[in-house]
């Protein structure tokens, strides 16, 4: 592991993977994720094989710093700083919620972004599931402000994934291979896990404001994204994940969809990276 320092002085934890092919990568993961996930890594050793690519614990997770006041633009930061630490030009791969983060930054480093990949962004423009609280980052923020880490989870698992009540609880005492197959794709980090980065939850959901309420993408948020972009979502995924990447490509001036067979949210890296490499090396 090496540290990058960003604007705002935060150190920011990586790990770098290849021999300086060109192009760099950078991989942003979504919500609760972390550097070390073993999914996270397969991806990072399969790209490593034509790229050059940065792995880094998003800030207040894992061996990240995390200065305050947290804001988006932070985070933007820190992936320019990534940037400019592999020669001021990368690619971008972001899941889920680091697919905006991902995509914020693109339109922030125009000059720097050369591709743009986003694995299912979680937009919600349409009825076809419910919205999101309008509410839901100051119930994050306030579950945290009292210590309770594990109900930021619960409110995550139960309002933004739609996860039932009962479900949860069961996930909060049992291992999660008592609650998840290799059936289900990568699985999730145990709860105790999960509690570590409990109060970056807001940070995702601050990213995602006003995206996730049933409402049109806005149609001024991302002008200035000229990168080439994939954006992918699983055959077997819900479609509202759908309805949003295909609303996405109409406002980009260089985007495509791709359906990734046989996938969930919790998608392969070995589905996924052949890809991603088909996509860069374009």
């Amino acid at each position: 592991m090496a540290t990058v320092t960003s604007k705002d002085g935060t150190r920011i934890g990586y790990d770098k993977y290849g021999d300086g092919k060109a192009p760099a990568i950078i991989l942003i993961t979504g919500a609760l994720g972390v550097r070390s996930e073993p999914m996270k890594n397969d991806l990072a050793a399969l790209l490593a094989t034509h790229f050059t690519v940065y792995d880094y614990d998003r800030r207040g997770r894992g061996e990240s710093g995390d200065n305050k006041p947290y804001e988006v633009a932070r985070e933007i930061e820190d992936i320019e700083a990534l940037i400019d630490l592999a020669g001021g030009s990368a690619a971008l791969y972001g899941m889920s919620s680091g697919a905006v983060l991902a995509l914020d930054a693109a339109n922030k480093l125009p000059n720097k972004v050369t591709k743009l990949i986003m694995y299912e962004p979680p937009f919600i423009i349409d009825d076809s599931r419910p919205p999101a609280p309008v509410d839901y980052v100051d119930q994050l923020n306030a579950a945290i402000a009292k210590g309770d880490r594990g109900g930021a989870v619960e409110i995550f698992m139960t309002k933004a994934l739609l996860i039932p009540a009962e479900f949860v609880a069961q996930m909060r005492t049992a291992p999660m291979s008592e609650s998840f197959s290799e059936s289900d794709g990568a699985m999730p980090p145990e709860w105790a896990q999960m509690e570590k980065v409990a109060h970056t939850l807001a940070y995702d959901g601050t990213i995602l404001q006003g995206l996730m309420l049933g409402k049109p993408l806005p149609t001024d948020r991302w002008t200035a994204v000229t990168a080439p972009t994939l954006v992918i979502t699983g055959e077997l995924t819900e479609p509202f994940f759908h309805d949003g990447a295909k609303a996405l490509i109409q406002q980009l001036p260089d985007a495509r969809h791709h359906l990734l067979a046989g996938q969930s949210h919790a998608v392969m890296s070995d589905v996924l990276a052949p890809v991603m490499i088909e996509f860069l090396k374009s």
